[in-house]
């Protein structure tokens, strides 16, 4: 069935692209594509630079979405993320810039008050035609927080209309299971006061596969298979009042709420053989059913004050995040068919945070004169308790396992920018100050940490502007990345009885210093990123020779040296044809100490996109997306190339009030990631990450009302991301 279906969406687009050259011959008579015949030759194309729809802004990407050819076919925000220069999208729906950056998400210029299974289900309930524009910062100065490494501003389209507006948008994803995404937009403008409502339900079955093969230090072969399905619930409510007190005083409030519940089975197997693979010596089944919700609640209060050239802001931010979770994990001999080992778990973890953020500007001529401060403060606390089944067939308290650990954060900051202009030359300086003060408390192994440092973080960036047509940018900066709260916990997560990772409570915040030029000649951009990471936080494998146990532990590396190369040009063939190709190049040198040994070496890989957009008469677009990504890795694994294909057909009715699309993504069921360990003297194995990513898709969304659309802004902090 999904063989015919992927068929006939290829069928489908071949059958739009005939239809397009009999309507190209009639009604584009100012086609760029000369012909003798009634047909088209695309060998005889002459390609012309497409309308201009990008622009540097300090040396940042800015994307027009609203009216962009390249996203009508895309049904909500996260695919156009996709189709955007810079930007990927995983299997996961994780977001990353340059290279593999995880990026603040802004709306207006604020971060948004989201965990990452909320926000992805945000940006999927954001339809295209109320975006303005996206800007990819992947060198933010001194004024943003330091853990932004990266940032990601959508710019909405303000409403200036009285009245209400909502919309409704749902998408339908079809494999072997289904999953759906429902949400629902209401706004209402008055003269003083705009109201908003956000509510959304997702839900469905999502799958997951993971294959290794280990060669084991006994000269056996073990392969080792899991799979997983996740049945989720997701319910969202977002509620806000905007105060426009005056024409100087503006006051917003937003409340808002997030719960989950999920059921997850996962089953895998442990089959050893002798080096022959003719001799069976171990064959192991394991069971891992769980129970998991999430509760969160937040509160966001802003007040701004503008008058004249000076500007003054507060921000204020509550979060509370309550996970509970309850797995079994039982191991059987598959051909006895009896229990060889069986532990309960009970997690409960719940995390607290407050910030409160104040902002002003003065211009003094033409120079712009900005400072703020910073407060913030983070909780956590984690309880996991073990019970392992014992020789009675009782659960009985496993203290080795169980786990009590609490943590708090306490960040000062403040930042000093100057930003002036110069007829063609812009000059943006800043610097920051970041006092960073934490304990973490592992009550079960009577274990304390305890750290308090001050960072100074400068940043520089000089813009220039030859002509309308070219500008370029350089920028620096220096950023500081700390470790999210999991990461600290010394305590296991085990992903299979045999396979698990620990935290490290002693694990160091790391630091980046990079220089980014920016060149940009009508719609074609090049940027180039050159810097330094030291005290990487990484991963690594440590394997048991005698249990076969495969544990991550975490580390920090001395440095890493990184360089990226990224170009983006669109191309207009015809009316009807656009092309956008991308191209991104890069460079790794991390140097890694390994079991008593160093172990560093020169990476390089690059990605290409290409994404073809054909519009046809009557108002049908076809999207065709092409992604390919080289060899890459790191010291210690291979990770091996994969491409994925998409194809998607959109139609507007109702003059433009309906939206629909059909497509399907990962075409080819391509983009499971595949890894090998270099080092075969120390340990060889093998393996395979799969999602079930290769879906057909139904999108609608509906627009209705009496005014223009506006979606509230949010706000999210650094801390409330570490959260996750």
């Amino acid at each position: 069935m999904i063989i015919k279906l992927r068929l006939f969406l290829l069928l489908l687009l071949f059958g739009f692209l005939g239809k397009a050259q009999e309507v190209s011959g009639e009604k584009v008579s100012d086609s760029v594509v000369q012909s003798k015949s009634s047909t088209t030759d695309i060998s005889e194309v002459i390609i012309r630079s497409a309308p201009r729809k990008v622009k540097l802004n300090e040396g940042n990407l800015v994307m027009a979405v609203s009216g962009n050819k390249d996203f009508k076919t895309s049904a909500n925000l996260l695919d156009v993320l996709r189709k955007t220069p810079g930007v990927t999208i995983d299997q996961e729906g994780g977001i990353f810039i340059g290279g593999r950056i995880t990026p603040a998400i802004f709306i207006d210029g604020k971060a948004v008050v989201m965990s990452s299974q909320e926000l992805q289900a945000y940006l999927s309930s954001l339809s295209p035609e109320i975006v303005e524009s996206i800007e990819v910062n992947t060198n933010p100065s001194s004024k943003y927080d330091a853990e932004f490494k990266g940032i990601i501003d959508i710019r909405l389209k303000k409403n200036t209309s009285l009245g209400w507006k909502g919309s409704y948008s749902g998408n339908i994803y079809v494999n072997k299971f289904n999953y759906r995404e429902n949400a629902l937009n209401l706004s209402y403008n008055t003269n003083k006061v705009t109201y908003n409502l956000q509510a959304g339900y997702n839900g469905g079955i999502s799958t997951y596969r993971y294959n290794a093969l280990q060669k084991l230090a006994s000269t056996d072969i073990m392969r080792t298979k899991a799979y997983q399905k996740d049945d989720a619930n997701v319910y969202a409510i977002l509620a806000g009042a905007d105060f426009r007190l005056n024409d100087k005083n503006r006051l917003g409030v937003n409340l808002r709420g997030n719960f989950r519940e999920n059921m997850r089975s996962r089953d895998g197997s442990l089959f050893t053989t002798d080096k022959t693979e003719t001799q069976t010596v171990l064959n192991t089944q394991s069971e891992n059913p769980s129970s998991y919700s999430q509760d969160n609640f937040g509160i966001t209060t802003d007040y701004s004050y503008h008058n004249k050239d000076f500007k003054l802001s507060f921000l204020g931010n509550y979060l509370s995040v309550q996970n509970k979770q309850k797995d079994d994990f039982i191991n059987r001999n598959q051909s006895l068919a009896a229990v060889l080992s069986y532990w309960k778990s009970d997690l409960f973890n719940k995390i607290t945070i407050y910030t409160a953020q104040v902002d002003a500007s003065q211009k003094i001529g033409n120079a712009d004169i900005e400072a703020g401060a910073k407060y913030s403060f983070s909780d956590t606390h984690n309880n996991i308790r073990y019970d392992t089944l014992s020789v009675g067939n009782k659960f009985v308290f496993d203290p080795s396992r169980s786990n009590v650990f609490s943590y708090q954060e306490k960040i000062w900051a403040g930042y000093l920018a100057y930003r002036q202009k110069f007829d063609k030359l812009q000059i943006n300086a800043g610097l920051r100050f970041e006092n960073t003060s934490s304990i973490s408390d592992a009550v079960t192994i009577d274990s304390t940490v305890a750290r308090n440092y001050l960072k100074w973080l400068p940043s520089l960036s000089v813009s220039y502007t030859f002509n309308p047509s070219s500008e370029l940018s350089v920028s620096y900066s220096k950023r500081i990345t700390r470790p999210v709260f999991s990461q600290l916990n010394p305590f296991r997560f085990y992903f299979s009885p045999l396979n698990y990772w620990i935290g490290n409570p002693y694990l160091q915040p790391s630091f980046t210093s990079q220089i980014k030029a920016s060149f940009r000649y009508k719609n074609w951009i090049t940027n180039f990123t050159v810097g330094k990471e030291k005290d990487v936080m990484t991963r690594y494998p440590l394997y048991n020779p005698e249990t076969n146990v495969l544990e991550y532990l975490g580390t920090n590396l001395p440095y890493r040296n990184f360089a990226i190369l990224e170009t983006s040009l669109p191309i207009k063939i015809t009316n009807w044809w656009n092309i956008t190709a991308q191209l991104s190049g890069y460079y790794n040198y991390e140097f890694r100490p390994y079991l008593d040994e160093v172990f560093a070496l020169n990476i390089y890989n690059y990605e290409v996109r290409v994404n073809q957009v054909f519009s046809f008469s009557k108002g049908y677009t076809v999207n065709l997306f092409f992604n390919y990504e080289s060899k890459t890795g790191n010291s210690l694994y291979i990770i091996k190339p994969r491409y994925n294909v998409d194809v998607s057909v959109q139609k507007s009715w109702f003059d433009n009030k309906l939206n629909t699309k059909i497509g399907y993504t990962n075409l080819f069921d391509s983009y499971d990631q595949r890894l090998e360990f270099r080092h075969k003297q120390i340990m060889d194995n093998r393996f395979t990450h799969w999602w079930d990513s290769s879906r057909l898709f139904v999108s609608l969304s509906y627009n209705f009302g009496t005014s223009k659309y506006q979606v509230k802004e949010i706000q999210k902090t650094e801390e409330e991301n570490r959260a996750r």
